[in-house]
């Protein structure tokens, strides 16, 4: 017994890190844990770690060292274990401890303090089942190695499953309100146009048979005042007064003028119907050109006399689809592109205010270039459907581009896990495209080139 107490004596009693005090997140790791500091030396005596065990019966097991290196761990269970054995005690008790490690040596998870509390959970869950009671080694930066207690590592592993499960729930709720006003929006808007169609439909006939009244009336005019060369003073007075060669030349002007604001605000108002389309359980047949145009005449104000916008449309037969929300993924892009025109011709006004000071200044005109086409894409979207033809849209910008770091975000953004974590209008639109439609979603991008992006239908 007193070489026991010399021993126990050089063995400093074991700490705990409290690990964080911030709620745990996805991105939470292992040291944001409470985990174990207990290094004995391997020549150290079982029966000295034994009663630092019986001392502390939280700790989960001891790191052994050797030499100043880490040599192994030995567990409180496999302590206990061994113990229990036919002269277990006389056997491992007053020997040094690397003698029992050396019996009950098993395979170690060891893994780097940076590991995230999720991974970490799931690779010590594929250990065997007689591992599983096994404490998890973390090792620091500072190359120094900690126990972490797999009880602990498993409920703040099914915390975060359970934050995660709210969070995912209460952005599906936001998104069932969101998307219920959203209907709802669309159907009042809907409702809106109709009523404005209306008694648009009422002018625009009726414009027609004005426009036809006003040039009979207006020739009527000229031929009286052709065969009467000498008009009372009362006439001249009033033909003076009211400007009549000036009413002439310009009523005929003013009727076409009502005429063609007729016409735009009837197609605002179809164009307004055709985006708020709703949509309903099965795709149906239709005409993406007049929703591009559609699209493109909302957008016409933020369309700058500056924006050029080409439309090389080929020939497309009405495609199967869900209309209303295409619409959102067109409306995604084009404002994606236009923001970023805008942005740069900020940027150009900037530099030419400083060009004498060094500042570049390019003078290519902003751009927007969509296409259509019916092809058989290559490489393969599907191998196993080769003969399937599809309908392709692009919509290509020539604006600044994007660096390899933002285009790789929003490629990243496409996986579920990012998309559900934070929806972008970019994320939307490619769920739209793949999961939705069976489509593909395609990005490219070049800086000081321009971005493009390809929409695949299948017919």
């Amino acid at each position: 017994m007193p070489v026991v107490n010399t021993f126990s004596s050089k063995l400093l009693d074991p700490s705990l890190s409290e690990g964080t005090d911030r709620d745990l997140s996805l991105d939470s790791t292992l040291r944001d844990l409470p985990l174990y500091n207990f290094q004995v030396k391997s020549s150290c005596l079982g029966v000295a770690v034994a009663e630092i065990f019986e001392k502390h019966p939280l700790l989960p097991g001891a790191v052994l060292v050797e030499a100043g290196e880490f040599a192994g761990t030995i567990s409180r269970r496999r302590l206990l274990e061994y113990l229990l054995k036919p002269q277990g005690i006389e056997l491992f008790l007053n020997l040094p401890v690397k003698i029992l490690y050396s019996y009950a040596r098993v395979e170690m998870l060891v893994l780097s303090e940076h590991t995230t509390i999720l991974a970490a959970a799931q690779q010590a869950l594929r250990r065997s089942p007689e591992l599983q009671p096994e404490p998890i080694v973390v090792q620091t930066d500072s190359q120094s190695y900690l126990l972490l207690d797999p009880h602990a590592l498993n409920i703040a592993y099914w915390q975060i499953r359970g934050i995660e499960t709210q969070v995912r729930y209460e952005r599906a709720q936001a998104q069932m309100i969101q998307s219920e006003k959203m209907a709802s929006l669309g159907r009042l808007v809907n409702g809106v146009a109709h009523e404005i169609l209306d008694p648009v439909g009422f002018i625009w006939g009726n414009l027609t048979y004005v426009s036809d009244y006003s040039k009979s009336l207006m020739e009527l005019l000229s031929a009286y005042d052709a065969h009467c060369g000498n008009p009372t003073p009362e006439i001249a007075r009033l033909k003076e007064e009211i400007d009549f060669e000036f009413l002439q030349n310009d009523f005929l002007k003013t009727v076409a003028s009502i005429k063609a604001g007729a016409e735009r605000l009837s197609k605002l108002a179809s164009s307004l119907q055709n985006f708020c389309h709703i949509d309903d359980i099965y795709p149906k047949p239709a005409d993406l050109h007049a929703n591009i145009d559609s699209i493109l005449l909302l957008l016409k104000s933020r369309l700058s006399g500056e924006i050029e916008v080409i439309k090389n449309y080929g020939y497309l037969p009405p495609v199967p689809c869900y209309a209303g929300q295409l619409n959102q993924v067109f409306i995604n892009i084009l404002t994606n592109a236009i923001d970023a025109l805008i942005n740069e011709a900020v940027g150009k006004e900037f530099a030419k205010e400083f060009k004498g000071a060094g500042g570049k200044h390019f003078d290519r005109a902003p751009r927007i270039e969509i296409s259509t086409r019916v092809c058989c894409p290559e490489p393969a979207i599907d191998p196993d459907r080769r003969h399937i033809r599809w309908v392709s849209i692009g919509i290509a910008d020539n604006g600044p581009g994007m660096s390899p770091n933002k285009y790789q975000k929003i490629l990243d953004s496409f996986s579920a896990e990012k998309r559900a974590l934070k929806e972008t209008s970019l994320a939307v639109s490619y769920q739209i495209v793949t999961g939705k439609h069976g489509g593909a979603f395609r990005m490219r991008s070049e800086l000081g080139i321009g971005t493009e992006f390809e929409i695949l239908l299948p017919l």
